[in-house]
Parts: C-alpha cells; sequence; structure tokens
C-alpha cells in the first residue's frame, strides 16, 4: 500500500472532536457533562408533537422537496420579517439544511476556491476549520482576547489581502459569548463592501442574547447581496438532535449553496421541518421565557464557577461560559485540566484552547455549558468548590 495518508492532507489535525472526547469521558466516569452544548430537557411539547403529528400524517417520510418543505421556508421567511424587518422570497431566498453545519460546510464549499482566504474570529467552532480545508481555503484567524472579547478592526483591516474571498463571522459567539454591536457591525460591512468581500454569517444563538441585541448583518447596507445568513432551530426549541437549518440571502447566493448542499445530505430531517415551521410561529412569549430562563442559568453557573475560583468571563449570549484556571492551577494548560476534571471533581468541561490556531492565546481557558437543568448547575458548581477549595 502507498506511504501516501489515506485522510485528505487538509483535514491533518481534525481527527476525532473535543466534544466527542469530552462526551465519551463523562460516560466512562459518571460526571456531569458541561463540555457538549445540548439541553438536558427537550423543547416545548406542542412542537414535539407537530413531529409526531407529521410522522403518522405522513409528511415528510419521503424525500422532501430540495430546498426544504415550503412551510418551513415559508416560516423562516416569516421569521426574518417578524423579528428583524427582513423581506425574504421562501421559493428563491431560503435553503433549508441538515442543521447550520451542513450549511456552513455547503457555503463554504460553493463560495470558495483553493488558496482563496478566510478571515474568521479566533477561537471558532471546529467545524470552520475543517469546512475551509475541505473547500480548499486557507484559514486566517482573527484572535478575540479575554477580558471582553471584542473583534480588534484595525487588525482585521490589516489581514485583508487581495486573496481574501470571505469573511466566516459567528455573532453571538461560540465559545466566548461575544455578541457583536451594531457599531461594529457597521464597520465589518463597509469593509465588506469597500473591499467586495462575502460574508457567511453563523446565528444560531440569535434568541440568545442577554446584554445588547443581535442585528443580523444582512440587515445593513449593501450586505443583503453578499451574505449568506445561516441559523438552525435545534438551539432555539432545544431539540439539537433534529438537525434542521437555514440559510436566507440573495437568489444568487442561495443557490450558489443549494447547488453544493444537494451533494452532501440532498434532504434531511423530513417530519421534523413541518414541526419546526410550527415552532418559529411560536409567540413572544416563548422567545423571552427562554432567554430569560437561560439568563437565570448562566448567572447561576457563573456564580458557582467565581466561588470555585475560576476567572470567570460572563457571556452576553450563548450557551457557554468562558473561563481562565491560570490562578486556579498555574501549572496545567486547559487541555490537560479537562482531561483530568472528571475523575477531580466530577464534572466535563471544553479547554478553548482547541479552538485556536494560536494554542498559547487560549491555553488557560476552559469552557462550560450551562444549558441544563438548574439543579444540575447546582450539583456541578458544588462538586467544583469541593475539589478546588476544600
Amino acid at each position: 500500500m502507498s506511504d501516501r495518508p489515506l485522510l485528505n492532507r487538509g483535514l491533518h489535525g481534525l481527527g476525532t472532536t473535543i466534544f466527542a472526547e469530552m462526551s465519551a469521558l463523562a460516560v466512562a466516569t459518571g460526571a456531569i457533562n458541561l463540555g457538549q452544548g445540548f439541553p438536558d430537557t427537550d423543547g416545548p411539547e406542542a412542537v414535539r408533537e407537530a413531529a409526531v403529528r407529521a410522522l403518522r400524517d405522513g409528511r415528510g417520510n419521503q424525500y422532501p422537496p430540495g430546498p426544504g418543505v415550503p412551510e418551513l421556508r415559508v416560516a423562516v421567511a416569516d421569521h426574518q420579517r417578524r423579528f428583524y424587518g427582513l423581506d425574504f422570497d421562501p421559493d428563491t431566498e431560503v435553503l433549508v439544511t441538515a442543521g447550520a453545519t451542513e450549511a456552513i460546510a455547503a457555503a463554504l464549499l460553493a463560495l470558495l476556491e483553493p488558496g482563496d482566504e478566510v478571515i474568521a474570529f479566533e477561537p471558532f467552532y471546529d467545524s470552520y476549520a475543517a469546512g475551509i480545508a475541505m473547500a480548499g481555503g486557507v484559514r486566517v484567524p482573527l484572535t478575540l482576547r479575554a477580558p471582553d472579547f471584542r473583534p480588534d478592526l484595525d487588525a482585521l483591516r490589516d489581514a485583508i489581502t487581495p486573496r481574501t474571498r470571505l469573511l466566516l463571522l459567528n455573532s453571538p459567539h461560540n465559545p466566548t459569548g461575544m455578541v457583536l454591536t451594531p457599531a461594529e457591525l457597521t464597520a465589518i460591512a463597509e469593509l465588506a463592501v469597500e473591499r467586495d468581500l462575502l460574508v457567511v454569517t453563523d446565528e444560531v444563538y440569535e434568541h440568545l442574547v442577554f446584554d445588547g441585541e443581535h442585528v443580523p448583518l444582512i440587515s445593513l447596507p449593501g450586505m443583503r447581496d453578499r451574505t449568506v445568513s445561516i441559523s438552525s432551530a435545534g438551539k432555539t426549541f432545544s431539540f439539537t438532535g433534529w438537525k434542521v437549518g437555514w440559510v436566507t440571502g440573495s437568489p444568487e447566493l442561495v443557490a450558489a449553496v443549494r447547488t453544493t448542499k444537494q451533494f452532501l445530505t440532498y434532504v434531511a430531517s423530513g417530519p421534523f421541518q413541518y414541526a419546526i415551521a410550527e415552532a418559529l410561529a411560536l409567540p413572544d412569549t416563548y422567545y423571552d421565557a427562554f432567554r430569560d430562563d437561560l439568563r437565570t442559568k448562566r448567572d447561576l453557573l457563573a456564580a458557582g464557577l467565581t466561588d470555585a475560583g475560576f476567572r470567570v468571563f460572563t457571556p452576553q449570549g450563548t450557551y457557554f461560559i468562558t473561563t481562565d484556571i491560570a490562578d486556579l492551577a498555574p501549572d496545567t494548560d486547559a487541555l490537560t485540566f479537562c482531561r483530568t476534571l472528571p475523575q477531580r471533581a466530577g464534572v466535563v468541561a471544553v479547554p478553548n484552547s482547541v479552538f485556536y490556531d494560536h494554542p498559547t492565546t487560549g491555553h488557560t481557558q476552559v469552557r462550560f455549558a450551562f444549558c441544563k437543568r438548574e439543579n444540575v448547575l447546582t450539583e456541578a458548581a458544588s462538586r467544583l468548590r469541593k475539589a478546588f477549595n476544600g
């Protein structure tokens, strides 16, 4: 057999994800899993029953339409109008995907050619690196630094070269919880227009902003025809296993993404699409209560982590709290800390260092998920206090 590696060289180093490793540790040790961002309770019963009803009625049990079922595409368009005042044609400007991860991969595969540069906020969700690599692109990190993790807009301007094709933005940002301000978004939009850049925006935490507001970049002047806006149902409705996401954008951009998406999953999540169409129409009281509940959980876990000795960077949004362990464990890096935490404290977390191209920047940062029941968060905080404060 040839000595050539079996795995595409562009994917070197992208083996088992940190989430799989840490979740396996949770199972093996019986630890509380605050590593991976999935809730430990299901979403609204009415939405779950809508999926059951679709299954029983034979809606979506066979291949749904490639762009997504019409009911969901209309619901996505209605959602964008309701919350942001944006008008999208459900037939030409909305595409349903197998979660946001597929949408991001399809967008990168559609819009990049080998050698194109992609600027992304660092630390970044691990699928970004894989998607850019599979498309043959070159990843250019823009580092967000503690304690506030704000983007350096001058550094962003300096990072753009003649080879830059695309900005890949995530706000609210995983893992730091940073939410771009209207002023920052305006500056980024003006730069994208000035340098004729495309932008892919990952907005899956759009309804989990605790401080500030979520403003879609696509809503700003000059951005409608250059932005692929991505979101999904998993985080907003606590059905992460259903894998229902969507893309909104100009007809030309959506057609480009659809061209690659059809050769990835082709279609997925048929009955669940009908259920999410109903979920998106839930009243404002649902969205408000959902956000308020997660804000309470954020504050609960943040207080517990602080009491245990972690330096806590309170997030403006998302499911996650980033902490620093430099004072708590001065001679330990984040990866080693997280690999030993389940045995030491009975809690699983994720090292932020794996989300950096420059691991030393985040080598003492550890991420905890707070999308769990309050009693679970309370128990996790208690275990951490006992482990580190005696």
